[in-house]
């Protein structure tokens, strides 16, 4: 019995095995089967919100041939894919997901946001690094962010980054100025005080308008010496690191956008209108006649002044001095004509019969003319731009064209120019990379606004009389707006511009040639070179046709000039991980030259005839006319080693060191070496600091030594050779004889060396609560020393002074950076970015020259003090207004009630009976003109996924001005006496005494009659609102584009300040920009 269940149970056994044999053997086979077979794959591809994602690239791993892309709504379907195969999906600014199918035919992927990926390579010179390894203080400004404010310049790109002081241009071309955590330098001639510009890798020598905003990818700003110690001699003011667009891998990319604004006038002082200039014509004759009247009581028509009162009232408003308008055009000076009427009568006593004979009959006729119109106007900008990029694993391309045609809001501002870019790069091999850069510009510089200037005989259009009129009866332009002859003729810009042709603008060629090669054990070799071409031209005909005008005065000005300038570098780098230690070597070598010819042609009274413009100038009168000449030659090199070495990712160090030779310098100083050492460390990473809270959190320091070579004068260490004028002596045989003699004009130098700055700076890198809050804090300190000055001579020396080096001057401050994601909901989110910036400036040395108390003595010459910062205003302080019951006190000092009263601080030179006697003792310090403080704020809303808004404003603050504007001296340039008109303005009178303006044509006390008043200069802008719209997809893709991107917006809305005299960071003119933009994606 057991034998026969021991038989049975073997049976089993012996079937089980078979089975299990079978079950292997069909499994083989069925994976096998799976191996070799494909399958259909359909999925949808989404955001981390559900929503789908258009254009999405999905791709067989290892088989790029076969691949795809989502369609409207985030769905494809990909055939004969491997069932055992991977799908890679990706889409431009999401993390890249790889799929293994495992023989699913239906998927779903979602893509997480990669913002962070985006940001984490910066470019530092010379190579990039990852944000976390940075030990010195750079800040990355990426344009995409404000691109729905369609900036126009690289400079709108750059407002509102901390330190970074940006300058207001309301030009048609627009130039803001760039300056870096404070001015450096009191050499301020040739860029001196602006940061260094790199354009992809290499130094940038030509204009910010040469690079199209919409070319550019990213910006990353060098701040302090260890990050710009890279560039040595050039980097003392700081380094911007411009980085062009190139091709994404994918199929090409076509984008074309089509930006228009209109620019109108925001802030400019207003003229007085008809009327009001009438009343304030009366209003200043009267007060020539101030003083006592017959009781003692001081106002207008005084006992001295021997005016009968209500003189220079209208007829209309005599009650008041109980005299009738018989007895008004019987007494005083100017008297009723037979035959003459009461207002003319009342013009001649309002000086409009002084050589203004037009202004008079126009008043008479009751005709005028808002010369407004003849001055501002509704500008257009266009902004045209198209480009095509794409990539493939061996080539990658980047090709742009743009048209920019400007119109100031001021007549005749006017500025237009072709951009064009290409960069391409091929990989030729595994180990060798080719690459070219070359941007085109060019570009018409005929702007030829209407001036705006500050007295009568300057040439100002808004200047002129309401009562003179701009056209004659049959709508000619008038010459002479005021008499109709040339003395007092007044001024018109439309006529004279009749007779003017002006062509000027520049063609600029910048390239760039590399070539990479990648060798063994980590080690890279790069060969750059930027050969950089520009021509200028300024052909300028003055017609002598114009009337009144003499062919000796008049003809044709031909400037041209040609820059040709190279620089190369050649740069080994080692870059190498073991274990936990990164290292990072970089070795370069650098060399450049510049060349300049100009040359300029003035020709006068051409014959026979001007009438071919300045086509023709060979038949100039040699006598009257003049040529200038001037070329210039530099060159320049350097050598430079930089180590990075970094420990777990956690501990980083930096040293560089650098040595420049530069032509520009002295004999026995052409080199100098600059280093910077820095380190960094990432403590959120240490176990005993890291906090849930916490994201990221790193320390930095950085100290070192940068130089400054930027001189408009590159000849500055050498003696100079100019005309000596005509000199005459005597031959041996007594004959006289003249030669024409050359003299040294300049004192050479041969030590002339290197302005240098030495740099510190700490800096806190963080990011909190799942990077809701990011930023950074930094302190910083500076100091210039050896600067560029003119030292003083005696004067038995022949020379007034000497270029050398001198003084010394400091900047410090602090900056914070604060990102905030406020609001992160469906269908909305809300982001904030602020910024705030502290800079002190201190002048620490100049000359060192001492008084005999050991005391460094100040330059007020160029205003220039000891411990004050560059820019400190340094003079009388007012303090209100004399008032009518202090006649008696004003007096003491030569004024009167409605002068301004200036302070009296040092009392030991007083006169006996306690008179103040002003000079420099009673001077005080009162502030600086350069701000201090700036900050600026961001707020950026997205809602219904398609609609944008963003709003920015920015301050400066704690800087102040000087102005002499409330002293109403109309006639200092004899705009009064001329009948020009003025700017509206409050004025002190006696029915009106105020304590904040002074009287019209007021004065200061003796031995400070032009006494300034100093104004607070703090304002906030309002700088931009935009709204902009994304047209749905589903729509769009119809049509077989990718993406349509409709924005508007104002630029300068408004701004709060106490500035009464135009806008408050310009100190006049500003305008206002209303903007349309389009965008599309093919």
């Amino acid at each position: 019995m057991k034998k026969q269940r021991l038989s049975e149970r073997l049976m089993i056994e012996k079937v089980g095995i078979a089975l299990a044999i079978c079950l292997v053997f069909l499994l083989n086979v069925q994976f096998l089967n799976a191996q070799n077979s494909t399958i259909n794959v359909r999925g949808v591809v989404t955001d981390g919100s559900g929503e789908p994602i258009i254009g999405a690239s999905v791709v067989q791993k290892g088989n790029t041939s076969r691949g795809t892309i989502t369609d409207l709504d985030g769905a494809f379907t990909l055939q004969g894919v491997p069932a055992t195969g991977t799908l890679v999906i990706t889409y431009i600014g999401y993390k890249t997901v790889e799929l293994p199918l495992r023989g699913k035919t239906q998927v779903s992927v979602k893509l997480e946001e990669d913002t962070k990926t985006l940001e984490e390579v910066v470019v530092v010179g010379y190579g990039s690094m990852r944000k976390k390894d940075l030990t010195g203080s750079v800040v990355q400004i990426n344009p995409t962010k404000i691109a729905d404010q369609n900036p126009g310049t690289v400079q709108d790109l750059l407002r509102g980054t901390p330190g970074l002081q940006i300058g207001y241009s309301s030009s048609a071309k627009s130039e803001p100025s760039i300056q870096l955590r404070g001015q450096n330098s009191l050499y301020t001639e040739g860029s001196h005080n602006a940061p260094l510009i790199i354009l992809d890798g290499m130094a940038f020598g030509g204009e910010l308008s040469e690079i199209n905003p919409d070319d550019i990818a990213q910006i990353d700003v060098l701040k302090d010496a260890s990050s710009a110690a890279v560039y040595g001699a050039k980097a003392a003011s700081g380094v911007l690191i411009i980085t062009t667009k190139k091709g994404k891998e994918g199929k090409p990319v076509i984008n074309i956008g089509v930006n228009m604004a209109a620019n109108t006038k925001a802030a400019y002082r207003d003229v007085f209108s008809p009327s009001e200039y009438m009343t304030y014509r009366e209003d200043w004759f009267k007060a020539t006649t101030y003083g006592y009247d017959e009781n003692g009581n001081w106002g207008y028509y005084s006992k001295s002044s021997g005016v009968p009162a209500g003189y220079y009232d209208h007829y209309n408003n005599l009650s008041k001095y109980g005299t009738t308008s018989d007895q008004w055009s019987t007494s005083g000076a100017k008297t009723l004509q037979n035959g003459e009427s009461l207002e003319s009568l009342y013009a001649r006593r309002m000086g409009l019969d002084a050589d203004a004979a037009l202004v008079m009959q126009n008043y008479l006729a009751g005709k005028t003319y808002d010369w407004n119109k003849a001055v501002f106007r509704t500008g257009l900008n266009q902004d045209y731009n198209a480009s095509i990029s794409g990539a493939t694993d061996k080539v990658n391309y980047y090709l742009s064209f743009g048209y920019l045609n400007n119109e100031g809001a001021i007549q005749g501002d006017d500025y237009q120019a072709f951009r064009s870019n290409m960069k391409i790069n091929a990989k030729v091999t595994n180990w060798l990379e080719i690459g070219a850069n070359v941007n085109f510009q060019d570009r018409s510089d005929e702007s030829s606004a209407v001036p705006l200037g500050s007295n009568y005989w300057d040439s100002n259009q808004l200047r002129q009389s309401p009562y003179s009129l701009r056209w004659d009866d049959e709508g000619n332009e008038l010459q002479y707006p005021t008499s109709g002859n040339p003395t007092n003729g007044g001024y018109n810009y439309h006529f004279e511009d009749q007779y003017n042709e002006l062509e000027k603008g520049y063609t600029v060629l910048n390239t760039i040639f590399n070539a990479k090669l990648t060798l063994p054990l980590g080690i890279t070799y790069q060969f750059n070179i930027a050969p950089r071409y520009q021509w200028f031209y300024d052909r300028y005909f003055m017609s002598s046709e114009l009337p009144n005008s003499t062919p000796a005065e008049r003809g044709v000005n031909r400037n041209t000039s040609k820059n040709f300038d190279w620089n190369l570098n050649n740069t080994l780098t080692w870059d190498q991980t073991f274990d936990k230690h990164h290292f990072t070597v970089t070795l370069v070598q650098e060399a450049e030259e510049k060349r300049y010819w100009y040359d300029e042609i003035h020709a006068r009274n051409i014959t026979p005839s001007d009438a071919l413009g300045f086509h023709y100038v060979s038949g100039a009168d040699k006598e009257q006319s003049s040529f200038y000449t001037n070329d210039t030659h530099s060159q320049a090199a350097a050598y430079l080693g930089r180590l990075f070495y970094g420990y777990n990712d956690r501990y980083m160090f930096t040293g560089t060191v650098r040595r420049d030779g530069y032509s520009a310098f002295g004999s026995n100083n052409p080199w100098a070496t600059f280093w910077s050492v820095g380190g960094s460390w990432v403590f959120s990473e240490e176990s005993f600091i890291k906090q849930p809270w916490l994201d990221y959190g790193k320390l930095r320091v950085s100290y070192g030594t940068n130089g400054n070579r930027s001189l408009k004068d590159t000849y500055l260490a050498l003696s100079n050779l100019s005309n000596g004028g005509v000199m005459g002596y005597y031959n041996s045989d007594g004959s006289a004889a003249v030669i024409q003699a050359l003299e040294i004009s300049r004192l050479g130098n041969p030590n002339l060396e290197w302005e240098k700055t030495t740099a510190y700076n700490v800096g806190l890198d963080f990011s909190v609560l799942d990077s809701r809050f990011t930023g950074s804090v930094e302190w910083y300190y500076k100091k210039t020393h050896d600067m560029i000055m003119n030292q003083r001579l005696p004067n038995f020396t022949g020379f007034s002074s000497i270029t050398t080096n001198l003084g010394e001057v400091t900047n410090s401050g602090f900056e914070l950076t604060l990102n905030s994601r406020n609001m992160e909901i469906k269908n909305f989110t809300w982001n904030t970015s602020f910024g705030f910036s502290y800079n002190k400036n201190r002048i620490n040395h100049l000359y060192y020259e001492y008084d005999e108390n050991g005391k460094e003595i100040n330059d007020t010459s160029n205003k220039w003090y000891i411990g004050k910062p560059v820019g400190e205003i340094w003079d009388f302080e007012v303090d209100g207004i004399w008032q009518l019951n202090e006649a008696t006190e004003a007096a003491k000092v030569n004024q009167k009630p409605g002068d301004p009263k200036v302070v009296n601080h040092y009392t030991n030179d007083d006169k006996e009976d306690g008179t103040p006697v002003y000079n420099d003792k009673d001077k005080v310090y009162q502030g600086t003109t350069a701000p201090p403080i700036y900050w600026n704020l961001r707020n950026d809303f997205t809602f219904l996924k398609d609609f944008t808004f963003s709003f920015s404003m920015y301050s400066y603050m704690g800087h102040k001005s000087q102005a002499g504007y409330y002293l109403n001296g109309d006639n200092s340039g004899s705009m009064f006496t001329q009948t020009s008109n003025t700017y509206k303005k409050e004025y002190w009178t006696p029915e009106n005494p105020t304590n904040d303006y002074a009287r019209l044509n007021a004065v200061g006390p003796s031995g400070a009659t032009g006494v300034q008043k100093v104004y607070n200069r703090n304002f906030v802008r309002l700088d931009n609102i935009t709204l902009g719209y994304t047209l749905p997809v589903k729509f769009t893709r119809k049509y077989q584009i990718e993406k349509i991107r409709l924005t508007a917006g104002i630029n300068n809305v408004c701004t709060f300040d106490s500035w009464d005299y135009g806008d408050p960071e310009t100190g006049g003119y500003s305008n206002r920009q209303f903007q349309f933009g389009i965008n599309v994606t093919l």
